[in-house]
């Protein structure tokens, strides 16, 4: 589901999109890819549903197993990831970000558990630190279950709460949706002109977090800001890898699933997953 007609900026970061505006005139992104992502593999069912995902209802929701919501307000990843969870079935949710060369994921699997072996057979003895996880040993299998929380819990822990090794991209993250929400703008419509009103932001998020301002560099802000709705394509294939991964680990309950942040910058090319809130030990 996407309400979004395909821009110039589109065309530059999806490769799924052909340009030729005789196939993507006036279509939604998700129409486009429809008909690419069918020649991909005919044998998968790929469909469409029109309309606003700020507007869609419990009933459209409890159609799927698996929600992922990308470019997405944080109005409507609170709407959408609350639905989750007041259906009366498991449904997993995920939402991805990417702004030019930097890139988050969320996941909020709510009660998950998975199965995990170690080669040769023998499972690998693991002494539970975290209240959060229960481990198991059945016939050379470790079953793992894991709880989640949901985006609103995560993004309302306190700064001085963290730890001081959280990356500085989940702090500037926050503080540029606050940004947008509050002047009421799309994801990505902002530019560096925004940057005194954005630093003046900063200042007093840090201040009522206890937290030093030095810790969100103003460099990272520019960067997100100056990215307006830009998409780097390497940073989308690493984080749709990434993305894509994880829901076979939800569908096939095999393997550690990211719990609950990751985020990748192609400034230092590294990943990092974020535990929010830090989970305390016994």
């Amino acid at each position: 589901m996407d309400d979004h007609i395909v821009t110039e900026d589109d065309l530059n970061s999806n490769f799924l999109i052909p340009h030729d505006e005789s196939v993507y005139g006036g279509k939604s992104r998700a129409e486009v890819c429809c008909e690419s992502l069918k020649d991909f593999n005919p044998m998968v069912r790929v469909a469409v549903a029109k309309g606003d995902p700020s507007l869609i209802d419990g009933t459209f929701i409890d159609r799927f197993d698996i929600i992922v919501v990308s470019r997405a307000s944080l109005k409507t990843k609170l709407f959408i990831n609350d639905n989750c969870r007041k259906r009366s079935k498991h449904i997993a949710f995920y939402s991805v970000d990417c702004k030019d060369s930097c890139g988050e994921i969320f996941v909020d699997l709510q009660n998950h558990s998975y199965l995990q072996k170690k080669p040769g057979g023998e499972p690998e003895q693991q002494e539970l630190k975290y209240p959060s996880l229960q481990y198991y040993n059945l016939n050379h299998i470790d079953c793992i279950y894991i709880w989640f929380v949901f985006i609103q819990e995560a993004i309302s822990v306190p700064w001085k709460d963290l730890s001081k090794k959280t990356t500085k991209l989940y702090y500037a993250m926050r503080v540029l949706e606050s940004y947008e929400s509050s002047e009421g703008r799309d994801p990505g419509e902002t530019s560096l002109s925004d940057l005194p009103a954005v630093l003046a932001l900063r200042k007093d998020m840090c201040d009522r977090m206890s937290l030093d301002e030095s810790r969100i560099p103003t460099s990272l802000l520019e960067r997100l800001l100056a990215a307006g709705k830009k998409e780097h394509p390497p940073v989308c294939a690493i984080l749709g890898g990434i993305l894509g991964q994880e829901v076979i680990k939800s569908i096939s309950c095999k393997g550690d699933p990211i719990k609950n942040f990751f985020y990748f910058d192609d400034a230092d090319g590294k990943g990092a997953m974020e535990d929010i809130p830090p989970t305390p030990e016994d």
